[in-house]
């Protein structure tokens, strides 16, 4: 049987349960890299420059972490999923990067998605895909098919249920996720809902934004995030804040931004990488808007290899206190 080993990182958030269903349905043995150490960083951060972005990293630090692990490991490249929007180019060349830097890595199996080239081209790829594991091409579509389910249902969960990330998961694959236990509602009184914006790599990456969630329920907070909103909510926010955006992925930030700041949450905490430019932009963005509502506490976090632990827990401590004596008094403040 053929061992298919997947980073933690990067798109493994978003997609995993899809990935997992399409290759086991091919008889393949899905094999996950363990969740992200000091060990895992500091073996990414020495194999590339040091200007290449934090999430780029994790995920080179994952993929040594998978050598001898598995007969070849997944790298899809993701283009775009919507039209005349592309994706970062850390995305784009991820599968060129992983070969140059860790050539002691096994086979990488590729797919390039890109809507822009039409659904001909995508059902090849798909099929390309696919015989690395059978020439039956009915096997491959039905995968596909499964594997695409797969990923309504985990959506839906997240939506409909407003399950983290993490506990969709774990419902979806019956595979236990370490570390983010059940998001409870908030005991406070009044109670405090946070709203988190960022890509799920940074959101639900316990080791690099220092168990942020986790930190938020010590505060009995209710938790929401962008997967706990369908497309329509996250589509009509962009439209109306921003207009349209132009990388994948950035619709989550702003989109989810925008829909906090309208439906009441009592603060916002956003979430992004140090040097990433789409990342820097649309949630300037956010921030922005937030200022000029006044209504609701914006913080911005800003993660990168030598982020502080303490700086993290110092801030956080501040902004929940100043919602706190917000709420009392009927203030907002953007930090």
């Amino acid at each position: 049987m053929t061992t298919v080993g997947i980073p933690r990182a990067l798109l493994y958030y978003q997609y995993y349960p899809m990935w997992k269903t399409f290759f086991e349905h091919l008889g393949a043995e899905v094999v996950v890299s363990p969740p992200t150490t000091r060990k895992t960083l500091t073996e990414g951060a020495s194999r590339v420059v040091a200007d290449t972005c934090l999430p780029a990293k994790v995920f080179v630090g994952h993929t040594v972490s998978l050598v001898g692990k598995c007969d070849c490991i997944f790298i899809p490249v993701i283009r775009s999923l919507k039209s005349k929007t592309y994706n970062c180019s850390k995305f784009l060349g991820l599968p060129d990067m992983t070969r140059a830097v860790v050539p002691e890595a096994p086979p990488i199996l590729e797919i390039e998605i890109d809507i822009n080239r039409g659904k001909r081209r995508l059902y090849q790829d798909i099929y390309k895909l696919g015989r690395h594991f059978t020439w039956n091409p009915l096997k491959v579509k039905e995968a596909a098919t499964a594997a695409w389910q797969s990923l309504l249902d985990y959506r839906e969960l997240m939506y409909r249920r407003e399950l983290i990330l993490p506990q969709a998961m774990e419902e979806i694959t019956g595979e236990s996720q370490t570390g983010l236990n059940m998001i409870l509602k908030s005991q406070t009184v009044p109670p405090t809902t946070i709203g988190l914006i960022g890509h799920a790599y940074l959101l639900y990456d316990e080791h690099i934004n220092y168990q942020l969630i986790r930190r938020l329920q010590q505060y009995d907070a209710t938790v929401v995030t962008p997967e706990m909103l369908p497309g329509n909510i996250i589509e009509a926010s962009v439209n109306k804040l921003a207009g349209k955006a132009y990388w994948t992925y950035e619709e989550e930030v702003v989109g989810a931004g925008g829909h906090f700041l309208e439906s009441g949450v009592d603060g916002i905490i956003g979430i992004m990488a140090f040097g990433c430019g789409p990342d820097s932009l649309m949630m300037d963005m956010v921030h922005r808007h937030a200022t000029r509502q006044k209504t609701t506490p914006f913080m911005c976090l800003t993660l990168e290899e030598h982020t502080s632990e303490t700086g993290v827990i110092t801030r956080l401590e501040a902004f929940m206190d100043m919602i706190h004596r917000r709420k009392q008094k009927g203030e907002a403040v953007c930090v």
